[in-house]
């Protein structure tokens, strides 16, 4: 049974700008994974259809782009469920940071 997280990131980029700066960054998503991870995504539209393993799970996350925020729900499968509550206040606390920052070398 999967465990739902839902988070919502506000920014004031516009949808555009957010969704530009998601995919310049989704690349970074493995190295912030305690012992790396793989990630595997595809967009659909403004959503972002993504999931990563690590440590022998597969978590799956949608990410949809708004104009003035973004809605991160990820699934979290079996035992990983009794993170949700650590996972998501990391997620509201850093989430902007690693998913909207703008690094434009």
């Amino acid at each position: 049974m999967q465990r739902p997280i839902d988070v919502d990131l506000p920014h004031k980029l516009g949808k555009d700008e957010a969704r530009r700066r998601l995919a310049t960054n989704i690349h970074k998503l493995s190295s912030h994974i305690p012992g790396g991870a793989a990630v595997r995504h595809d967009w659909q539209g403004d959503r972002l259809n993504m999931t990563v393993e690590a440590m022998g799970q597969a978590i799956e996350a949608q990410i949809d782009v708004e104009e003035a925020k973004v809605h991160c729900r990820i699934l979290l499968p079996g035992m990983l469920g009794l993170f949700a509550a650590p996972i998501e206040a990391m997620l509201k606390q850093k989430g902007s940071d690693l998913l909207l920052e703008d690094k434009r070398d």
